[in-house]
């Protein structure tokens, strides 16, 4: 048996608020993009910043944390990488990497200075909580 592994670990800022659907099995569906950067010298020995955004899949989260992932908030997100691809509404066939979260954790409390109730709390989904991908609703 060949050994594989799909693993990604992203600490990061959502760069916009989670969208959030149901698929045609009422399974709860919240996708979010999220924002990670690396520092390094360039050529000419000038520091250069770079950012990528990770397009992420979240199944069945609880309400806490779909009011919880705002934009600007910092996630440590856990998962693995899926590729799709689908049909746009002018019929052009469209390729998306995204991150399927596994695991989330927020890595700020409240801006009052409390501490959350999400602080310190991962989120994990359970084997069967994701649904198909011919499932979603975009």
């Amino acid at each position: 048996m060949a050994f594989s592994l799909n693993k990604i670990m992203l600490i990061g800022n959502l760069g916009n608020d989670a969208e959030h659907r149901f698929t045609t099995n009422n399974t709860s569906v919240s996708t979010f993009s999220i924002a990670t950067s690396r520092g390094y010298k360039g050529k000419d020995g000038n520091w250069v910043n770079e950012t990528t955004w990770h397009n992420v899949v979240a199944y069945s989260l609880p309400d806490f944390y779909k009011e919880a992932l705002k934009k600007g908030k910092k996630f440590y997100v856990e998962g693995r990488i899926s590729k799709r691809d689908y049909t746009d509404k002018d019929g052009i066939k469209r390729y998306i990497s995204e991150v399927i979260s596994e695991k989330l954790i927020p890595l700020e409390g409240r801006e009052s200075g409390g501490e959350s109730s999400m602080e310190k709390t991962s989120y994990e989904p359970s084997v069967d909580s994701a649904a198909d991908v011919d499932d979603l609703p975009f």
